[in-house]
């Protein structure tokens, strides 16, 4: 009876614990309440409150509160793109600017999105938002070191580092430049000239457009290959009157 006694006190004590599932959420954050799985995932939210951006890009100065925002951002710099469509060869900096390129239908030529001002017609929303902009002047994003502003935030982007001045030294040749513009413009061109690269052949190309007509020298070729081996296996066919 004793030992039924002592069974039934250890399962009550258990039952006191807080109930902790494998995989259950246990760290809250005490700012807005919300859980998480592992104490490191608490830490990375808790930054979004705190304002904390403690990984910076060594080239233009940005910010980021996570080290996996800085890397991608960092492509910008280099003009790499290593994410590439199957179907039309563009290559983008970030694999979901790829998948919006793929889900967007861009190979297929619908384009439903109309502007109602114009009847223009756009692939994305998102185009169609920034299309509108020149109907209405609006320009949101604005230079954060001069009073320019702009349509959309790329032409930003590529305007701000302009004002970024230093001796930057291109690590793939012996070109030096007095700003950020004109070197990440000069990576991008090296990127270029490493990504447009024909898979038939060893040749490279620094335009899309002279790789897809490269291309369809290819095509030709292999087309005259195709006519000049059926010619030459009609004339060693026997003639029969």
């Amino acid at each position: 009876m004793e030992q039924t006694k002592g069974t039934r006190s250890q399962r009550s004590q258990e039952a006191d614990k807080p109930l902790r599932r494998k995989g259950g959420k246990k760290y809250t954050c005490d700012q807005c309440g919300n859980h998480f799985t592992s104490k490191i995932s608490l830490q990375r939210h808790q930054v979004i409150h705190t304002g904390e951006k403690p990984f910076s890009c060594d080239l233009c100065g940005k910010s980021f509160t996570r080290a996996g925002s800085l890397k991608p951002h960092q492509l910008i710099h280099s003009g790499e793109k290593p994410y590439s469509c199957d179907q039309c060869g563009r290559c983008f900096t970030h694999s979901s600017n790829l998948r919006l390129h793929q889900h967007e239908l861009f190979h297929s030529g619908v384009k439903k999105h109309l502007c109602d001002q114009c009847g223009s017609s756009f692939t994305t929303a998102g185009d169609l938002k920034r299309h509108k902009r020149i109907h209405t002047g609006e320009k949101p994003y604005k230079c954060r070191h001069c009073d320019k502003s702009f349509s959309c935030s790329g032409s930003r982007n590529l305007h701000e580092s302009t004002h970024i001045k230093g001796n930057y030294n291109c690590d793939q040749c012996d070109k030096s430049f007095g700003n950020l513009r004109s070197y990440s413009k000069h990576k991008r061109s090296h990127a270029t000239k490493k990504l447009l690269r024909c898979y038939q052949c060893a040749k490279t190309f620094t335009s899309l457009s002279a790789l897809s007509k490269h291309h369809r020298d290819h095509a030709e070729l292999k087309s005259l290959t195709s006519v000049d081996h059926n010619e030459s296996t009609e004339a060693q066919l026997p003639y029969f009157h």
